[in-house]
């Protein structure tokens, strides 16, 4: 454990700003000095005490609740106290100083200074304590983060499984079940005249299968887990004035974006979290997309379709939308082709410049004034009216589709990407680890080392093997006093 790890920290554990109740929290060994002088009385563990909180002068800061959790029944596993006052940014401060202040006076009894070393906590040091002190492990920790950051229900309520252990708990079977598997081939390394045999009445082979079957489920539910935390960006694109603004609007609800019939109304993106079916999206809307050397386009209009470009190369599904009322003009026959052609172009450069796993959703809007226009084929495709709404919910409903969202069963819990990288590592070991029990020869030194490295990816998600790096990396997210 690291030096600083070990000294007394003390944080403001609310949001800025004002609000009705505030909360000042410090954690250390040996804290109960310093809480008789803040609360000017011991305080019975776990029960609420209404008292005055005083400066130097014994003048009083506030008023409000005091709370003592010993050690180890509390949070961070240290002794804790909790000052709880009323939540104005100023008293705040006034309280937090008055705890720095009151950790270097001298204790009467004791002749040394009251808590010595207490200094103002980390982003995340609390959470990263209770971690170091086994009492939650890091999927646990992570949900904290995830709980608070939550931008829908289903978000909301799959953190808080997570936070309660439950994607911890299928992570430790799977652990239990790989062990089991370790011990069996490491055994067999002693008795290397009985490898294969004992392999086989153990039913090695079928018990790999078993455990690559559980990973796959749970695989697949971290998938869902991190939609659920990161989102999806999706990126409206298409031609000046097909539509794009007035499909943000439908889809938010509301009028985010100018729409006009000015073709290159929109110059710069407009951003907007929606969500559906509990699945939190970041849609984009961005400038129409055109040849940028046209003669009459702007240097304003060209920064805004380059900025169109940069957003549709970092999305996780592109919306191509498409203007039924220009692709079908018999009496403009010229213009039509004209529009055919460029978004022909637009579709070459989206091939180009998107990774292939990107999905492209064909949107042919203004269904609602050419109804008969016959749809172009192509895989993917939706008719809508951004106007009247007619067919919004069937786009919806394909968007979540192709990103990879199912409806989640209600035991769903919250992932992170970290997560599925390893679990999808643990995958790939035990793929190894199974062509290696199938050779004709097997090397069980090698087999042994698949699955040991597959341990070791899986033991990274709770936390009982992770590098220093990357724990810092993690609590460095947390806001103060969490």
């Amino acid at each position: 454990m690291l030096a600083r790890q070990l000294d007394p920290i003390v944080a403001i554990a609310t949001a800025p700003g004002r609000g009705a109740v505030g909360i000042v929290r410090i954690s250390g060994k040996a804290i109960v000095p310093i809480m008789d002088a803040l609360c000017g009385k011991h305080l019975v563990p776990r029960q609420a005490s209404y008292l005055a909180f005083r400066d130097t002068q014994g003048q009083p800061i506030d008023q409000g609740l005091a709370l003592f959790f010993p050690a180890p029944n509390s949070f961070t596993g240290e002794d804790m106290l909790e000052l709880q006052a009323h939540g104005g940014p100023v008293v705040l401060q006034l309280l937090l100083a008055r705890c720095l202040q009151a950790a270097t006076e001298i204790d009467a009894t004791t002749g040394q200074p009251r808590l010595p070393g207490l200094r103002v906590a980390q982003p995340g040091e609390f959470t990263e304590r209770a971690f170091l002190n086994d009492k939650i492990d890091l999927a646990q920790a992570e949900a904290i983060a995830d709980l608070i950051d939550a931008s829908t229900e289903t978000a909301a309520r799959s953190a808080a499984r997570s936070l309660s252990g439950e994607f911890s708990k299928e992570v430790a079977e799977l652990l239990a079940k790989l062990v089991h598997l370790r011990m069996l081939v490491e055994a067999t390394l002693d008795f290397p005249e009985e490898d294969i045999d004992f392999l086989q009445q153990a039913d090695a082979s079928g018990q790999l299968q078993s455990l690559q079957s559980s990973v796959a489920t749970v695989m697949q539910r971290a998938v869902q887990g991190a939609i659920l935390r990161e989102g999806i960006k999706v990126v409206i694109a298409g031609q000046p004035n097909a539509g794009k603004s007035s499909l943000l609007n439908a889809l938010a609800g509301a009028d985010l974006a100018i729409v006009t019939a000015i073709a290159g109304t929109t110059r710069d993106k407009v951003s907007q979290l929606i969500q559906i079916d509990g699945v939190p999206l970041h849609v984009v809307d961005t400038a129409g997309l055109r040849d940028q050397d046209a003669p009459d386009i702007d240097p304003v209009e060209k920064i805004g379709i380059a900025r169109a470009w940069e957003e549709i190369q970092s999305a996780d599904a592109v919306l191509f939308l498409h203007d039924l009322t220009r692709q079908h003009m018999p009496q403009q026959a010229a213009l039509a082709q004209a529009y055919r052609a460029a978004d022909a172009e637009i579709q070459s450069v989206l091939s180009s410049k998107l990774p292939p796993a990107t999905p492209v959703i064909h949107v042919w809007n203004k269904v609602d004034a050419a109804s008969d226009a016959a749809l172009p084929e192509a895989s993917g495709s939706v008719r809508i009216s951004a106007k009247t709404g007619a067919g919004l919910q069937d786009l919806k409903t394909q968007l979540l589709k192709l990103v990879g969202w199912q409806s989640p069963p209600e035991g769903v819990f919250m992932a992170r990407e970290r997560h599925v990288q390893a679990l999808q590592l643990v995958t790939k070991q035990l793929s190894r680890a199974a062509a290696q029990l199938q050779a004709q020869k097997p090397s069980l030194d090698l087999l042994a080392e698949d699955l040991r490295q597959a341990q070791r990816a899986l033991s990274q998600i709770t936390g009982e093997f992770t590098p220093d790096d990357l724990l810092g990396e993690i609590f460095s997210k947390f806001c103060i006093g969490k």
